[in-house]
């Protein structure tokens, strides 16, 4: 039996080496961890439980027969972050490049099934040079395989990649299906053709960081939801991340401890919004002063900054922010903010996450660049994710609600549950003084007048308030009090769509 056990060891200690000492050096001499020493700052202490450490592949042509490693390129299994169930995979670059073959895809797919089956999140770790080219069309269907699982865990448990070195080709699909996207700033990279078939194809010279990198997806693109500066810092985000999560979609939001007043005011507030209407204030300032103990988990914060999303917690119960940004574009909704918002209402609605909205805006962003890449629709994406939302909604409009705007932000005619307005809200079709120059544009020389005229009828929150469209007027220093008051009364809250077997938004 002593021989038996000790087997056993050596071959566990084979399969921790992953391609050996040289390797490891490697990874850790480009500022990486390995596969295995991310789970271990991933994960609460020794609750980790490895899966098919032992797989290893099957293909022999090539010269593969002689390069088979156990776990073969990807560490997966099960584990806790604060004492809550989670799965994980994370690829191995010590091994073969981290290349995905028919039983790397097996794996992976195994761990997404149990995920399911069991009712907690899926977080892969990526850093991988693709699909194993030796093996054609196996690793393909592993692909393939891997992606039909993401389609079927969405909006069951929550999904999160983390990318922490090359992820390119077949390996992009999965991440772009799965709930969040975080990158490691100079050392991950996305792309699904690289820099040498670009420079082929179109003749472009581009390095992998200005084709793919954190700065591209996280800004840009808005393919990802955040980068972070070393492997460290991202996971250590994603361990809080999980933390404002439900497991499954049959969970409500996990309730934590809370130890500030939820009756607490906040006078700063009553001087927050500028006397100025063109006046430009942050909006994380409010956000942050309502939250428990100022506590925000901001979503793609360097993408489409005129819109905030995230997570806070009320009551110590997660809620998810919506809230248009003042600082940024005034505000205003376009293409980049409406996709941003829209994947992230209907992100909270999939999971029972109650969705409070704060609203400024002075409408949608016009020109020839916004209509010509479709703002039209990509507009209808955020009016479609707010009406079809069943989780309670709460609305704060703090200064402007003009034109089509104001309907598509969770306004009470798209179902919001309660609707505020601060005395400084302004809700109209539009700016008072395009409105007089339209309704008066016979009457120019007394526009100074008329424009007054349109102010006095529209600019505050009382015709609203009068059609019913809002439920009350608000002192803003009892924001954080009304909010949880409100969210109190719609715990809850029952509300079912028509039955279809899904519905068709406009993508």
């Amino acid at each position: 039996m002593k021989e038996i056990v000790e087997e056993l060891e050596r071959r566990r200690e084979a399969a921790r080496q992953g391609g050996g000492d040289r390797r490891i050096a490697s990874q850790h001499a480009k500022g990486k961890m390995t596969a295995r020493e991310r789970l271990e700052l991933l994960l609460d202490e020794d609750s980790f439980e490895e899966t098919d450490m032992f797989v290893t592949h099957r293909c022999v042509d090539f010269g593969m027969a002689e390069k088979t490693i156990p776990g073969d390129g990807v560490v997966t299994g099960h584990g806790t972050v604060n004492g809550r169930l989670v799965y994980v995979f994370a690829k191995d670059f010590t091994v073969v490049g981290g290349s995905l073959s028919e039983t790397h895809a097996r794996k992976i797919v195994k761990i997404q099934e149990a995920a399911v089956r069991n009712g907690a999140p899926v977080i892969g770790l990526f850093d991988a040079g693709g699909a194993r080219i030796q093996e054609g069309v196996a690793s393909l269907a592993g692909y393939a395989d891997i992606f039909l699982q993401n389609v079927l865990a969405s909006g069951v448990v929550p999904q999160i990649s983390v990318i922490m070195g090359p992820c390119a080709g077949g390996d992009v699909y999965s991440p772009a299906m799965t709930d969040f996207i975080f990158m490691v700033k100079d050392t991950s990279y996305m792309y699904v053709t690289g820099p040498d078939v670009v420079k082929t194809v179109t003749n472009e010279e581009v390095t992998h960081e200005d084709l793919g990198g954190a700065s591209v997806h996280a800004k840009k693109s808005g393919v990802a939801d955040g980068g972070f500066e070393n492997d460290y810092e991202a996971l250590v985000q994603i361990r809080r991340l999980i933390d404002f999560l439900p497991l499954n979609n049959r969970e409500k939001p996990p309730v934590w401890d809370s130890y500030d007043d939820p009756e607490r005011p906040e006078p700063s507030l009553d001087t927050l919004v500028p006397d100025n209407p063109n006046t430009p204030y942050d909006i994380k300032e409010l956000i942050v002063k309502v939250a428990d103990e100022g506590d925000l988990f901001e979503t793609a914060p360097e993408h489409a900054q005129n819109i905030v999303t995230g997570f806070i917690r009320l009551e110590g119960a997660t809620v998810g922010v919506v809230a248009n940004q003042p600082m940024s574009l005034a505000g205003v909704l376009d293409i980049d903010a409406s996709k941003k918002a829209a994947r992230f209402v209907r992100f909270c609605d999939a999971f029972n996450i109650p969705i409070l909205t704060f609203v400024d805006v002075p409408g949608f962003l016009p020109g020839t660049k916004q209509e010509y890449g479709g703002l039209i629709k990509h507009g209808a994406k955020l009016l479609f994710a707010y009406a079809e939302a069943t989780v309670p909604k709460v609305t704060v409009i703090t200064r402007k609600a003009y034109g089509g705007a104001y309907d598509v932000m969770s306004s009470k005619h798209i179902r919001g549950d309660v609707n505020y307005a601060w005395p400084t809200a302004q809700i109209a079709v539009m700016g008072p003084k395009g409105a007089a120059e339209i309704i008066f544009r016979a009457d120019a020389d007394k526009m100074a007048a008329h424009v007054k005229e349109y102010e006095d009828r529209f600019a505050n929150p009382f015709v609203a308030a009068q059609r019913g469209y809002l439920d009350d007027v608000i002192r803003p220093r009892n924001t954080r009090k009304r909010v949880i008051r409100a969210l109190r009364t719609l715990k809850n809250k029952k509300a079912e769509n028509p039955w279809k077997k899904h519905d068709n938004i406009p993508l």
